[in-house]
């Protein structure tokens, strides 16, 4: 095993062929070290033995003056001529415990892995770290395996509990891509990777330095970023009683920060549920825009505030794909609403896309819809409906899906909870009326955008998590104000069943004042 830490966090991976004209190679290394690199793969499929020899030899040279160790691909006997810190093996290659004895001790081994079967054998085997690829499709190499995508990370991942054994994510990797694969590759158990592996955004950049140093910019800030949950502290938190105190006068005071800030909602949602969406949206004091078009995103994820993607009525796939990754690049909430996703195939391939592609603020649904996301059994759904007893635990069922999913997950039903992984709020308020209207669960997820939109806050200069802001208390925010609104509506003297429930609903939710809304509130810490 090594005899010192090793900082897998940013793996440059070397590539001659892909250096831009004119572009010197040890140059080129010098300026990724310079940037931040922490660990370097000499790799050179074409060259011959004498060549590589050399510039693995200047390769080594170069790093060690820097700090950082060098591997090298595949090549075993390379690695001992220049006495490398290290190899890295591909499945084909030697077995990780032949190339054990031949190097000296306190050498690091490495080993290529694609599937869940692989990264056992390399535990077994004693490898000190894996690289777990592809996770999108990339020109560097000819891919022979299918791609792992982010979210297939995480059962891999699951091989390494107990073990010291490391991990990087490599294969399409780039400043666009590497915030959604930090966000998106977590085990059940919360393993994280230790750090990706870059070829192409580097190695063929005329700046090399700049790119790694975006690169580390974004590895470090997420390592060193912490919510903020309700305001408080996870250390010396007051008793319950005063937290929900102070959770209450959070919620009303959102509640005018809302209409005092008047977000932009750009919302791809449900057509079923457009127009209640809209109006719901305009009576929080946000402002809705229902577009669709993939043409568009780029230009509306930089006027608008929010973004909700709800899959409701599955038209416009592309837009949401590219919704999503330019929200995430702008550090704007992105709330995901995954409607009737047991209901079908087809669904369910679109939501494992989209959270592929992009990293969600919040994700907001029903038990059947959340136990597909979570992949469980334990709730059922028919259509876009959950059905049978639901969750035996809901509070540690939405703690743990909120620690896999890094984001906040909403859990509506006669109860709702809410969580960021750490704090369980449960929502007692709303009215059987809710359910019994068209869309009712679809303007939760509008209300949600617009609460989000209005607690998110500028990321700064160094933008390390998608978003910057209280996003659990928008959410708990955003759900208890439209049940609070539900209840008033359900009492009026006008309102004799669904059909007159929904216009004044609208007219509650416009009405609603912050100390009405206190004096209603029921929840409590879980």
């Amino acid at each position: 095993m090594p005899t010192r830490t090793v900082d897998y966090s940013l793996y440059l991976v070397t590539s001659r062929a892909l250096l831009p004209p004119g572009q010197d190679y040890l140059e080129s290394l010098e300026a990724s070290l310079q940037g931040g690199v922490t660990l370097v793969q000499v790799r050179e499929k074409d060259a011959g033995t004498k060549e590589f020899l050399d510039i693995a030899r200047k390769s080594k040279d170069l790093c060690a003056r820097y700090g950082v160790p060098l591997i090298v691909n595949d090549r075993v006997d390379i690695a001992l001529a220049i006495e490398a810190d290290g190899v890295h093996v591909g499945q084909e290659d030697m077995p990780i415990q032949i190339v054990r004895s031949i190097l000296p001790p306190g050498s690091i081994i490495g080993v290529s892995c694609n599937n869940v079967e692989q990264a056992r054998q390399a535990v077994e085997s004693g490898a000190d770290y894996i690289g777990i690829g592809a996770i999108y499709p990339t020109a560097t190499k000819e891919l022979t395996q299918p791609i792992v995508t982010v979210r297939g990370v995480g059962a891999i991942l699951s091989q390494l509990d107990g073990s010291n054994v490391k991990a990087v994510a490599i294969g399409g990797i780039n400043s666009t891509t590497v915030l959604r694969v930090l966000h998106g590759a977590v085990s059940t158990s919360c393993r994280a990777l230790d750090g990706v592996a870059v070829v192409s955004d580097i190695v063929a950049s005329d700046r090399p330095e700049e790119a790694a140093g975006r690169l580390m910019q974004v590895l470090r800030a997420f390592r060193e970023g912490t919510s903020s949950r309700c305001g408080l502290a996870l250390e010396n938190r007051p008793p319950t009683d005063t937290r929900k105190t102070l959770l209450i006068d959070q919620i009303a005071s959102l509640l005018e920060t809302v209409r005092s800030r008047k977000p932009l909602v750009h919302q791809i949602t449900n057509v079923v549920a457009a127009t209640q969406s809209a109006n719901v949206t305009l009576a929080w004091g946000a402002s809705p825009i229902m577009a669709t078009a993939p043409e568009e995103m780029p230009d509306l994820a930089n006027v608008c505030d929010s973004l909700l993607v709800n899959i409701g009525t599955l038209r416009q796939t592309e837009g949401m794909l590219i919704a999503g990754r330019r929200y995430n690049a702008t550090y704007k909430p992105v709330v995901f609403d995954p409607v009737g996703v047991g209901a079908s195939q087809y669904r369910k391939g679109v939501m494992n896309d989209l959270l592929n592609a992009w990293a969600p603020t919040v994700i907001k649904g029903n038990a059947g819809e959340l136990a597909v996301l979570a992949g469980s059994d334990e709730a059922k759904s028919r259509g876009v409906d959950s059905f049978g007893a639901g969750f035996k635990d809901p509070a540690s069922f939405v703690r743990s899906l909120a620690r896999k999913e890094r984001c906040v997950i909403a859990l509506t039903g006669p109860k709702d909870y809410v969580s960021d992984g750490d704090v369980v709020v449960e929502l007692s308020n709303g009215h059987p009326l809710l359910g019994e209207i068209t869309g009712s669960g679809c303007i939760g997820g509008s209300s949600i955008a617009a609460f989000c939109a209005a607690a998110s806050t500028d990321p700064g200069p160094v933008p390390g998590r998608p978003v910057c802001g209280d996003m659990l208390l928008a959410t708990v925010a955003a759900i208890t104000s439209l049940n609070v609104a539900g209840e008033l509506a359900a009492a009026r003297a006008d309102v004799a069943g669904p059909g007159s429930f929904l216009p004044a609903l609208i007219d509650e939710i416009s009405l609603l004042r912050p100390d009405v809304l206190k004096s209603r509130l029921r929840l409590d810490f879980i």
